[in-house]
């Protein structure tokens, strides 16, 4: 198994470094490939805000280097990436500077590689923007894929305290972020679909934890989820499936209401996505009291709701071994496989 090389490089010697002859291709290039909400206003730095964007190309050659323009919001937030190349397994990487060049696949044979590139953290963290890629040459990546899954949710849909890599209440909070080995993109692969994950730690339904100042049903049309600003086309993604996991940070709320503004919500939702099965999830780590109360909730939800294409599921267990009682990484496999169950039966989808 070749060993992959990934390193942030100063720029003002990475070009003495090069071994290959290489090119530069701008973020616009037809062969790159994007998934997520991204914005396009400007076509040479593609920009993007949410947990779990990613964007993928191949490349020719035993390297290729990619520039990546971090907010650094603050001054001090750094975002972490997944990196994934050909069967390799996940490299997982903090920026650390505004602009950020970084090689990847440098002790590979030389020939065609396959790289993804996958925003690990939230965002409240700060945007990420492709400048550009430095190779020999880049190709659009085969799709594989035959579905699409949208994921709205909260910290756990965002993977946030999974990463136990550094202990919970080390370093900084987003150091246990990591979208892609989030439940959500595990089951999107395993299902050989696109994910789209529109997600904000502290969301609720009707009521937000945190002092937010704005529920999922004011920001679910936005690109920046932060800012509450720049509108998504909803065309440009329409899913086969979308899963709503809301409810934790709302607590609990009088039952006729929270039924009212969930219904609202799901009306809104399929506005914009007319022919999608609506999937109503319970919290994956709700204690007892919280189940109970989605037990008597969601199947009323569904039922007031009168479309067939609505539809809820319960989890079975609690998954509370992560920061602050979210799910770990473990758990977030479990939490995958637990739903592609309940999927598999109740769609008749075939892997």
């Amino acid at each position: 198994m070749y060993r992959i090389c990934i390193s942030i490089l100063l720029l003002s010697f990475f070009s003495c470094m090069a071994q290959q002859k290489t090119q530069t291709f701008s973020a616009d290039h037809p062969a790159i490939t994007y998934t997520g909400r991204i914005d396009f206003s400007d076509p040479k730095l593609p920009t993007f805000y949410a947990p779990g964007v990613y964007f993928e190309f191949d490349y020719e050659g035993s390297y290729c280097d990619i520039t990546l323009i971090d907010e650094a919001l603050y001054g001090k937030n750094h975002n972490y990436i997944s990196i994934l190349i050909d069967q390799e397994p996940v490299q997982r990487l903090k920026l650390a500077s505004k602009e950020n060049k970084i090689r990847i696949g440098e002790k590979l044979a030389a020939g065609r590689h396959h790289v993804l590139i996958c925003k690990g953290t939230e965002s409240n963290i700060g945007s990420l923007a492709l400048k550009n890629i430095q190779a020999e040459q880049i190709y659009k990546s085969l799709d594989h894929t035959t579905r699409k899954i949208e994921f709205y949710g909260n910290s756990i849909t965002c993977g946030t305290g999974s990463n136990l890599s550094i202990p919970c209440g080390t370093g900084e909070w987003s150091d246990q972020h990591d979208a892609y080995a989030a439940y959500g993109p595990i089951l999107a692969r395993s299902l050989h679909a696109k994910w789209q994950l529109t997600s904000y730690s502290g969301i609720g339904l009707m009521h937000s934890c945190c002092d937010l100042k704005f529920t999922m049903p004011d920001i679910y049309d936005k690109i920046n989820l932060r800012d509450n600003r720049i509108n998504w086309n909803f065309s440009t993604y329409q899913p086969d499936l979308v899963c709503v996991t809301l409810g934790q940070n709302d607590g609990f709320q009088p039952a006729e209401l929270f039924i009212k503004n969930y219904i609202d919500f799901l009306k809104k939702l399929r506005q914009k996505y007319p022919k999608a099965e609506i999937l109503c999830l319970s919290s994956p780590m709700a204690d007892p009291e919280l189940k109970s109360y989605f037990a008597l909730q969601l199947p009323e939800i569904v039922k007031r709701a009168d479309d067939t294409n609505i539809n809820y599921y319960l989890f079975q267990k609690s998954y509370n071994s992560g920061c602050d009682s979210h799910p770990d990484a473990k758990e977030h496999v479990q939490i995958a496989q637990e739903l592609e169950h309940a999927i598999l039966k109740q769609y008749n989808w075939k892997k």
